[in-house]
Parts: C-alpha cells; structure tokens; sequence
C-alpha cells in the first residue's frame, strides 16, 4: 500500500515538473534529485570500501548541471581532477577505484539529469516521454512476471525478475508509446518512435539491473528511505537514468 500511495504522489509531482513548472523550479528540483541520488550513491560506494566521491563530487555534478554550454572538456576536467585527489590515497591499490567511482557516479547522476535538462528545452513533452515510459514497462512487468514468469532474467542480480516480465515491459512501453505519440508529438514519424520506445524501455531495464548490482555488491536492499514503499530517489530514478542519454541523443542528432 506504501509503494501505491507513495507512486500516486510522485507521478502528478514529475508531471507538474517536467511539463509546467517555471524554467527555476525545474532546475532546482532536478539539482536537488540529483544531489539526493549522488548521495545515496556515495553510501553505495562506501559499503563497496571505496571511499566516497565526497564535497568535490558533490560540486562537479552540479557544475557539470548547470553549466549555460555543452561542453566535453569539462567532464574531462573532472577525471583529471578526480585523478589527482586519488593520489591522497594511504593504499595506492585503493587510488584506481576511488577516481572511477567518482567520475562513474558524476557521469551516471548528474550527466544523465544535464540530458534531461537539455530534453526540456528541446520539448517538455519529450521529456515526460523519456520519464514515464519505464512507470508504463514496470508496471507490466511486476504483473506479468508474477502471473507468467517462468525464466529468470539476471537471477545473481535481481532474482526477482523474469524473461517475461522483461518482455512484458518492453510490449507496454510500445503501447503507452503509440498514444503518447499520437496525442502529444504528433509530428514524431511513428515507426521511429516505436524502435526509439523499445531502444529507452532496454536501457531502462538495464539501469534498473545495473543499480540493484551495485546495491547487492552493498549487501543492501534499497538505496534509501526517503520514499516509502521505493526505497531511495536512485531507486525511483534508476531507469529513467539510463533512458534519458539515450532519449536524448536519438532526438537531438535526428532532429524529430
């Protein structure tokens, strides 16, 4: 009941966001998300014996965030940087694992969120679609897999999850896809659209499995507690995380 209540909270919430809110209070509350979730990483990180990405971390993302310009260099500028703090490593056996936890967790959070900054001003509407079309695939998944799943899907990382559950998500996502595009990008040619959905609902389900990878390896079940019946926000965002780079690179390269 938790996790329904809480989700029936959270959907008009990310819909008021993404598509209505005022430019400021878009960026703050995704600054806020992001800085939650790099958070509840960096706990991740600690429990792996890294040591946490820490202050810097912190302020890369949001630099890397808000910058006015797209730019390579900067996130080059982090890895050089995070290198260098490394060195103050006592175990240099430990320096490796400490720069590519926090490069690995500034480029997943907070690189993925900039992508979602950049959909808005491309279209709100494609930005709801990049969000919501794993909530439409994991709702389907949960009921499949439990009426009809058979074969497990990653069972060393999530044993809960099936081959038909999977497959039920990615058929949901093309339906809520269809109407999505019918009604709120009309404009969008179709039949891309479609292979677009199926593409963003894998790699959803990829960053879904990625996650609970790093929370096993943690030896915990969920990334936080901060919403009830989900877990942590990196637990309510761990699709959306890897759906949004590719929404985003589809959709700006190609023009729709």
């Amino acid at each position: 009941m938790k996790r329904v209540v809480t989700a029936l909270l959270l959907i008009p919430f990310f819909c008021y966001i993404a598509l209505w809110a005022p430019q400021w209070v878009f960026l703050v509350t995704t600054v806020a998300m992001a800085v939650m979730c790099f958070r509840e990483y960096s706990e991740l990180v600690a429990l792996h014996g890294i040591a946490k990405p820490g202050l810097f971390g912190h302020v890369a993302g949001v630099l890397l965030l808000l910058l006015p310009r797209k730019d390579g260099a900067f996130f080059v500028l982090i890895a050089i940087l995070a290198m260098s703090l490394a060195l103050r490593s006592r175990v240099m056996t430990q320096a490796l694992p400490d720069a590519a936890a926090l490069l690995l967790g500034v480029a997943y959070i907070f690189g993925s969120l900039r992508c979602a900054i950049e959909l808005r001003a491309i279209s709100p509407y494609w930005l709801f679609f990049a969000l919501s079309l794993n909530w439409a695939g994991d709702i389907a998944a949960l009921y499949v897999g439990r009426m009809f799943g058979r074969h497990k899907l990653a069972p060393e990382v999530s044993p809960a999850k099936s081959w038909e559950g999977s497959i039920g998500s990615v058929v949901a996502s093309v339906i809520y896809g269809a109407f999505y595009f019918r009604w709120l990008l009309p404009a969008t040619p179709l039949g891309e659209a479609l292979g677009l959905t199926v593409v963003a609902n894998v790699a959803g389900q990829l960053g879904d499995l990625c996650e609970s990878a790093i929370k096993r390896g943690a030896g915990v079940k969920d990334s936080g507690n901060l919403l009830p019946g989900h877990g942590g926000w990196l637990d309510r965002l761990d699709s959306s995380l890897f759906a949004l780079p590719v929404v985003y690179f589809v959709v700006s390269n190609f023009g729709w």
